[in-house]
């Protein structure tokens, strides 16, 4: 479904602040992977999202989803295949807009538009329907505004959104970093069934390595541009923190008992 051919992303080339960000990366999605992404500060994690996503282009290389060459497609244009859920619960849905006002934002996302006006009877029974299945009670709060909405709220009905088109590819860019443990744990769950329920191809950004253990099929390790660790199957649900930990000290020559993102719990 994608696939990452010999990326190279640097900023700011030519100058004392260049930064190498993406170095030789490729990367393979099957239809249906569900894939974690760790690795420390300035891995390349969130470089390799936003050039899938298309907010910059890369130096070389290629993306292909699902057979298409998406290289050189500008954001917008990539938006009518990739659902993405940002970090920040600010993003990804207009506040001061109703629940079913951004929800329709999101069916129509990458179809012409008309001069109609307004949300449906029936695109409201379909949008009760799959906000009661998010178990938050929004359902009976469709007019309220969305920036009234809590940080968990709204990052589960980002997700709602990002997938109400089942997009060839969803993003999950550390969709769970500013929200409490509980109200995390809460988000992941419904990551985890919306993206088994629609048969998506996902990927999950996280600093948390044992969310990158539960969740998902597959999971990899980045350091310094690229992958150093590939895993997925029975070998990744036996996987621990200390296995982990070790794998990265061994593959990027480096200990990482300093590393504090990479130990988050």
């Amino acid at each position: 479904m994608l696939e990452l051919k010999n990326l190279y992303k640097t900023f700011n080339p030519g100058t004392v602040n260049a930064k190498t960000a993406l170095r030789d990366l490729s990367l393979t999605l099957q239809d249906g992977d569900f894939v974690t992404v760790i690795g420390g500060n300035g891995a390349g994690k969130s470089t390799m999202l936003n050039a899938v996503a298309g907010v910059w282009p890369v130096d070389a290389g290629q993306i292909l989803l699902d057979g298409q060459d998406i290289t050189r497609l500008q954001e917008h244009q990539r938006a009518r295949y990739i659902g993405r859920v940002f970090q920040d619960p600010m993003l990804g849905t207009a506040p001061n807009m109703q629940i079913d006002e951004n929800l329709a934002i999101a069916m129509r996302r990458g179809k012409a538009r008309t001069l109609r006006w307004g949300v449906t009877a029936a695109e409201k029974a379909l949008y009760r329907e799959k906000l009661h299945a998010l178990g938050l009670g929004l359902e009976d709060r469709m007019s309220t505004k969305v920036g009234l909405l809590s940080g968990g709220q709204r990052q589960a009905l980002t997700l709602l959104m990002a997938s109400l088109q089942k997009p060839k590819l969803l993003l999950l860019d550390e969709h769970t970093a500013a929200l409490d443990p509980a109200t995390a744990a809460k988000v992941l769950e419904l990551s985890d069934r919306i993206v088994q329920e629609n048969g998506l191809t996902a990927m999950m950004i996280t600093h948390n390595m044992s969310d990158a253990i539960r969740h998902g099929t597959r999971l990899i390790m980045m350091n310094e541009g690229h992958i150093i660790f590939d895993v997925s199957g029975e070998e990744k649900k036996k996987l621990t923190k200390a296995d982990l930990m070790a794998k990265f000290a061994e593959l990027a020559g480096a200990q990482i008992e300093s590393d504090a993102v990479l130990l988050s719990k």
